[in-house]
């Protein structure tokens, strides 16, 4: 999230999309329904099912899964059209005004591709995708395949390198040059009519114009006081083109002068209570803690690695930026000292060669490929029930058929543990599998301590509730058996590179069970030699913790686990820990509760909520200012800003990017698919695209080419859009072993429109088979009118949908009402080149009587 639950309550206008907080966040939900009470906020709910959030918001939106941008793209032509946008904002705080080399295309240029397309290699040459200028800011050594956010592995197919963006970029303050980023954005959604918007996601043309005009009247009349949020969940990620949804959406943002405000932003409603937590710690095979990228191969050396991923200002000359991410080295070097401490020397670059180098994607979908084919050999899985998981879970039981082994460590017997015997393997075929599995009883989340990182970035400590049960151990003290026994191994064998193993830190009082406040600490970091702020003169002695990421060095004298966490756990002690619930602004900061990154800040590039002059764009909903007299930003939330650069500088708010401003248009390598996001049909699809027929999917995304690897058509009589979703009753993959959550959901059940249950001559509770090209599943009709047939560039089009909880492990309680078939044995093979997660939502199905 760039702001936070308890913020949803300052906002003006919700548009909430890919979600259902009110049945999936309930707790959190309750900000959202407080700014209706509170400030007569309005709720615009677009989602293919009436769901309850629907239930109570102001205009719902029935849409086809997997046709978000269109409808956003929509949103964003009448806002350009009816001048609803924030200008004042768009061309000081964004790269509208920055023009692009002329070399580059849109689709609606081409044949449904950007310019720079490779048909055969199914990658772009990105090298128009930037902007016109000159320099590169750094000389000879200039940084020639840098983008935030970039993937880490090289290309498959070795890409083009991508060229530097340049130092000075050339800009146009009237928006009016055709190839400045502002008119680009115009032509490519021209194409976006309320009339495309109704073929391509079967919501009526006035009931999107309703939608366009209630979310974009926060701007009418040049208004800028009011402030909208986004608010979206997995609906919108779990897609071949998630990360461009969630693009599009921070474009529509910007365009509004939305980011960076109480009530605004563009907010992500994570799945689990640490999910946040995870890919912060590096959860990303393509990242280090922190967001840093990682090593590959190709990086020699330290200096060579940090050349390639700090990036370097590209900005209008009279501009300034502050470029964050200059700070990369010292993130890095810090980060290696916590993992090698003193093995760590700057003769050795930091320990540079101990760190794996990333040589290809190990992403999920493709790590289970790679064990189907042989490659992967084994697998640890805690707390990732993988063939429930999916997607296509017959795949991922068949690529656990060819594993040497697998290691379970988990509270109950699940599903990826007893895939030996999922339904459908025989006695004799069981015979012949010879992947060894280990079972291990761990801790549940009530049995051990630690921090979770919720949605909004805060930090939150729990304490112990329980003592684990038998035999059952913490993961901690698992991870720390293993490693201290391959540890061991290496002193006593030696092998091929020891140096990493034997070097890396374990200083913990307890080293088979490693105190979780002892990782925390040293997660945010500590001195290792005397410190002192230059301007400040403030001193830190070696060996006291890091009050934040200011203090981090690239010279040695500083160690931190990863950088975003530093100042979590201080001198001042465990600031997770925190809590106070006092609240002085009224905003919702609550900068005693718990702590969140980065520096207690609550609301990301809160900069921009005030105009040029520093001034609050809303005086009632002050977040910070510049103080004249003081010469330096306040604020009742920590300033996300240097805190000394007057106004006058123009130094852009959005400071983790080079260029300093939003990013309207992603440059270069930003984005494997495209510099702006482009409506693009899920791989099942019931439709050609009616923007470019000859260009139906995400060009750059690949399909997988095993046996198990089917995508259906409607000529292979699969004609139902399919998705699935989450129940309040039910928690993933867990809860179906607890009797208490299966006597509120006994039984599996899937939503279907009553026209369609009429034509199948289906009534409700009758048990049925929904099957797609690569598995079915059975479950009893639920008839609903919640879901009504749409009507999809000419074409009469049901949906249908259902919970993902069942499988075949459970319990006595529903035997004999569970077929204990996987929801995921539907699901394609197929994911987002961006972020690499799955498309489970928006696939083909039929329906029959089971």
């Amino acid at each position: 999230m760039t702001n936070g639950w308890v913020d949803m309550k300052n906002t003006d206008m919700m548009l909430i999309m890919g979600g259902n907080p009110a049945e999936n966040h309930p707790c959190g939900f309750k900000w959202a329904i407080e700014a209706k009470r509170t400030r007569n906020a309005k709720m615009i709910v677009v989602d293919p099912r009436f769901t309850r959030t629907a239930a109570v918001a102001d205009l719902h939106c029935q849409i086809r899964a997997g046709s978000d941008i269109a409808f956003l793209g929509g949103v964003i032509h009448y806002a350009i059209e009816n001048n609803r946008i924030a200008k004042d904002y768009l061309i000081n705080f964004t790269n509208a005004a920055f023009i692009v080399k002329p070399g580059f295309q849109l689709p609606g240029d081409t044949d449904g591709v950007f310019s720079g397309f490779d048909a055969k290699t199914q990658t772009y040459d990105k090298a128009t995708w930037n902007y016109q200028g000159s320099g590169t800011g750094a000389g000879k050594d200039a940084v020639t395949n840098y983008a935030l956010g970039a993937a880490a592995h090289p290309p498959s197919s070795g890409a083009p390198p991508v060229p530097p963006l340049p130092a000075k970029v050339d800009f146009d303050l009237s928006l009016q040059n055709p190839n400045c980023v502002f008119q680009l954005l115009k032509k490519h959604y021209s194409r976006y009519t309320p009339e495309m918007v109704e073929r391509i996601t079967g919501i009526p043309k006035e009931q999107f114009l309703k939608a366009a005009d209630l979310y974009t009247s926060i701007r009418k009349d040049g208004d800028m006081k009011k402030a909208s949020t986004i608010i979206y969940a997995v609906g919108w990620t779990q897609h071949s083109f998630g990360t461009q949804i969630i693009r599009t959406a921070a474009i529509l943002q910007l365009l509004l002068g939305n980011v960076g405000r109480a009530g605004g932003g563009v907010n992500a409603l994570r799945g689990h209570s640490n999910i946040q937590g995870a890919t912060d710690m590096a959860g990303l095979f393509d990242n280090l803690p922190g967001y840093v990228k990682v090593p590959t191969p190709a990086d020699t050396s330290f200096d060579s690695w940090m050349k390639r991923i700090t990036p370097t200002p590209s900005k209008p000359a009279p501009w300034d930026s502050f470029n964050y991410y200059s700070n990369t080295p010292k993130f890095a070097a810090s980060y290696l000292k916590a993992l090698y401490g003193d093995a760590a020397t700057k003769q050795n670059g930091w320990a540079f060669d101990y760190l794996p180098k990333v040589d290809r994607n190990y992403s999920w979908v493709q790590m289970w490929d790679d064990m189907y084919n042989g490659t992967v050999k084994g697998m640890l899985a805690f707390g990732m029930n993988g063939v429930a998981i999916g997607p296509n879970s017959k795949k991922n039981i068949d690529a656990l058929k060819k594993a040497d082994w697998l290691v379970v460590g988990e509270i109950y017997p699940d599903e990826t543990s007893e895939f030996w015997r999922s339904p459908g393997i025989t006695t004799d075929e069981m015979k012949n599998i010879q992947t060894t599995v280990y079972r291990l009883p761990c801790a549940g989340f009530a049995e051990k301590d630690g921090s979770f990182t919720n949605s909004a970035r805060w930090l939150l400590w729990k304490n112990t509730a329980l003592p684990t049960p038998g035999e059952a151990r913490l993961d901690q003290a698992i991870v720390a058996q293993i490693f201290l026994k391959v540890r061991e191994l290496y002193k006593k064998d030696g092998g091929k590179f020891p140096d990493a193993i034997l070097n890396l830190t374990w200083n913990y009082s307890n080293p088979s069970s490693p105190p979780l406040a002892e990782v925390l600490k040293e997660v945010n970091g500590k001195a290792l030699a005397d410190l002192e702020d230059p301007a400040t003169k403030q001193q830190i002695k070696a060996g006291q913790q890091l009050p934040g990421f200011a203090w981090l060095k690239d010279d040695g004298t500083t160690s931190c686990g990863n950088w975003i966490y530093s100042g979590s756990f201080t001198e001042a002690g465990n600031q997770t820990a925190r809590r106070d619930p006092s609240d002085p602004s009224g905003l919702g900061v609550h900068p005693g509760w718990g702590w969140s990154w980065p520096a207690n800040r609550r609301v990301l590039y809160n900069r921009a909520s005030c105009d040029v002059d520093g001034k609050p764009w809303d005086p009632t909903r002050k977040q910070v200012w510049w103080n004249e007299g003081q010469q330096r930003w306040l604020g009742n939330d920590v300033p996300d800003f240097k805190v000394d650069s007057k106004p006058k500088d123009h130094m852009g708010p959005f400071i983790m990017n080079p260029e300093g401003v939003g990013r309207i248009f992603a440059p270069l390598a930003a984005f494997a698919d495209g510099p702006f996001p482009e409506h693009y049909e899920p791989i099942e699809s019931p439709i050609d695209n009616p923007l470019h027929p000859q260009q139906t999917n995400n060009p750059v995304v690949k399909r997988f080419k095993t046996p198990d690897d089917k995508y259906g058509t409607p000529k292979d009589g699969y004609t139902i859009v399919c998705t699935t979703y989450r129940l309040t009753e039910m928690y993933h993959y867990w809860t179906k072993n607890n009797p208490m959550n299966v006597q509120l959901v006994p039984q599996p059940f899937v939503e279907i429109p009553a026209e369609l249950a009429n034509d199948l001559g289906i009534t409700g509770g009758e048990k049925i088979k929904v099957s797609s090209i690569r598995g079915d599943y059975i479950a009893r009709a639920m008839v609903t009118k919640r879901i009504k047939p749409m009507m999809i560039d000419g074409k009469k089009v049901y949906q249908i949908g259902f919970p993902i909880h069942q499988g075949y492990r459970g319990i006595v309680e529903d035997e004999g009402k569970d077929a204990r078939t996987l929801a995921n044995l539907l699901t394609p093979t197929v994911f987002d080149p961006n972020a690499y997660t799955p498309e489970f939502k928006g696939f083909l199905v039929k329906v029959e009587r089971a």
